[in-house]
């Protein structure tokens, strides 16, 4: 279901992070906040600093993971006001402080985006190939579905696609044959690489985070229970095109 709609059976239900997937957030603090929301709900940025005693850097940490966006409204808003607390000593801890507010306009997705995966290791966004996937389809690759639901996605076919690199596994039984799992905003693509192309192409094939595979496409089976590969015959490294974003893979376990 899209945001704000229904699901049949009710309410659509909210997806929530732990507090535990914010990078270098201790638990102390953790524990901190946890005790301090029991006793009420928090006002805004600063009430959550004082009471549950935390410094300018874990309040940088959970702006970075957008953890502030009910207090402090979009990320960039929620970076300022964590940078702006200051501890007060003892004394005056309890005295409001009061400042002009300082609106700022909302980062573009892409860089929320960058900034989820580099707080938290994942997004509740949008898949980062879902931006980028005009400028992939004016190159000619194809998403998951597409090759998945497609006519023109036949057994036997030549083919092109591209997506973010997941999983590299190369068996002791297959003979120096390694398969790859690309994943993009529609589903996965199952890469097998012979090892002929895997000598040719060994330094993408191990180093690509973003990669385009063009090659021939394996179909076993009919609908939803089809068995599908896609047969590497090149290989190119597209991980320019994801700028800052950070992505990690399985390899090799």
């Amino acid at each position: 279901a899209a945001p704000g709609e229904a699901w049949a059976d009710g309410p659509m239900p909210a997806v929530r992070l732990g507090l535990r997937q914010v990078s270098g957030l201790g638990e102390a603090a953790v524990a901190r906040i946890v005790a301090a929301r029991v006793e009420q709900p928090f006002d805004d940025a600063e009430d959550l600093a004082r009471r549950a005693a935390l410094d300018a850097r874990e309040m940088g940490l959970l702006a970075a993971a957008d953890a502030l966006a009910s207090l402090s409204g979009h990320r960039r808003q929620q970076v300022w006001d964590a940078s702006a607390w200051r501890g007060a000593p003892a004394l005056l801890r309890e005295a409001p402080v009061g400042e002009a507010y300082l609106e700022l306009p909302p980062a573009p997705e892409g860089e929320e985006i960058v900034f989820d995966h580099a707080a938290t290791g994942l997004t509740l966004r949008r898949h980062p190939l879902a931006l980028l996937r005009e400028r992939l389809a004016q190159d000619g690759l194809r998403s998951a579905a597409q090759l998945r639901d497609a006519p023109g996605a036949r057994h036997g076919s030549l083919v092109r696609a591209c997506g973010i690199v997941t999983l590299r596994q190369q068996p002791s039984t297959a003979r120096g044959t390694v398969f790859v799992t690309l994943e993009d905003e529609t589903g996965v693509v199952q890469v097998i690489v012979w090892k002929r192309v895997r000598e040719q192409f060994r330094r993408v094939l191990l180093h690509a985070r973003l990669l385009e595979v063009r090659g021939t496409w394996q179909r076993e089976g009919q609908g939803e229970h089809a068995v599908c590969n896609l047969i590497a015959g090149y290989l190119a490294d597209r991980t320019p095109l994801l700028g800052r974003l950070a992505t990690e893979s399985r390899d090799f376990h």
